[in-house]
């Protein structure tokens, strides 16, 4: 499997436009960061269910477009995926993270601090630790932990991530928790970035198009209209249509960066791999989406080619999701999720 990951990220990042040396670094380090089941053959089927994708990869692409800028690449792993017991596996992750952050020279501070909430001796859930890099020029990423509020039991969810925002001194979020069905991670920017967020992801079941309206929370995030026309072209639905989206829930990202004020960012998910026959119909309505926002498709058509030589035709699920990003003082960006399909083609959906 790490061969194939390694193909996959190197060929990204030649996309993205980093140059060969650093690429090769980067690869590296995700593999050695896998652990053993880098090392699994292919043939064989993944030794432990990974939560991360369909097909039980524990790694995956994105690719966010701003218009007139490279696409950012990132790729999110978890490391030392189904290696022993939960709790082996977990402290594996954990010291996985912590190699990568030494080498990197990047602060882990922030997960310190909340690290006995979400990492704790026996992990409850599906996961316990996800790691995601912000691919750069220069050779150093920025890093992201995904962590799971369910770590102490699902019915301590709501009270893990509300003590974690009290230590971490977002005591406004604490106060004003976005709404939804499913608190599913919280996920913390670690060391240099620009303006270090946190993140508090949340799922929305059955949701209808007009029912998006009202999702985002922050002073200068997308308008109603804006919000359910994107659910609308990711989802495939006409202007009158307005099911609800019951296969596989919409999810939003609320991100914070000033401890004292509202969410500065947002981010809308629409799992369109469920809500379409074929990456075919994806490819298409992600086109319409970065037309809308003044961004080249050619870097999503090219990043395709590059993961996998099949007709888009014959599976669904190479584009998982699709979503809108609006940050405090930058433009709107789109983001393709790509799945790594290294055990899996899942087959094209029958209407």
């Amino acid at each position: 499997m790490g061969a194939h990951t390694a193909r996959q990220l190197l060929a990204l990042c030649d996309l993205a436009g980093l140059g060969a040396a650093e690429s090769a670094a980067y690869s590296r380090a995700v593999n050695a960061a896998l652990g053993p089941v880098a090392e699994r053959p292919l043939h064989l089927p993944p030794g432990i269910p990974s939560f991360l994708s369909d097909d039980h990869t524990p790694v995956e692409f994105s690719l966010s477009f701003s218009p007139g800028r490279a696409p950012t690449l990132r790729v999110l792993f978890e490391p030392a995926s189904g290696f022993g017991t939960p709790a082996e596996s977990s402290l594996l992750a954990q010291r996985a993270l912590r190699g990568l952050a030494g080498h990197w020279g990047i602060s882990t501070e922030q997960l310190d601090a909340v690290s006995d909430l979400f990492l704790p001796d026996a992990p409850q859930g599906c996961f316990s630790l996800w790691i995601a890099l912000e691919l750069l020029p220069g050779g150093t990423p920025r890093m992201k932990a995904y962590l799971n509020p369910a770590a102490n039991g699902a019915r301590r969810t709501e009270e893990t991530v509300r003590t974690a925002l009290r230590r971490l001194g977002h005591h406004h979020a604490d106060a004003d928790l976005p709404e939804g069905d499913q608190l599913l991670f919280l996920a913390l920017d670690l060391g240099d970035w620009p303006e270090p967020r946190l993140k508090i992801y949340t799922s929305h079941h059955g949701l209808t198009p007009t029912g998006a309206r009202s999702l985002g929370r922050t002073p200068d995030g997308p308008t109603p209209d804006e919000l359910e026309s994107f659910v609308r072209t990711a989802a495939g639905l006409g202007p009158r249509e307005n099911p609800r989206l019951a296969l596989r829930p919409v999810q939003t990202c609320h991100g914070y960066t000033d401890t004292a004020g509202p969410a500065g960012a947002f981010t809308a998910y629409v799992p369109v791999r469920d809500y379409a026959r074929h990456d075919g119909e994806v490819l298409d309505r992600a086109v319409l989406l970065l037309d809308r926002y003044g961004i080249d498709p050619a870097g999503l058509r090219d990043a395709l080619g590059a993961l996998t030589p099949r007709p888009l035709e014959d599976g669904v699920g190479l584009i998982s999701y699709l979503a809108l990003a609006h940050q405090h003082g930058r433009t709107p960006r789109v983001t393709a999720y790509l799945s790594s399909e290294a055990y899996r083609v899942r087959p094209p959906n029958i209407r």
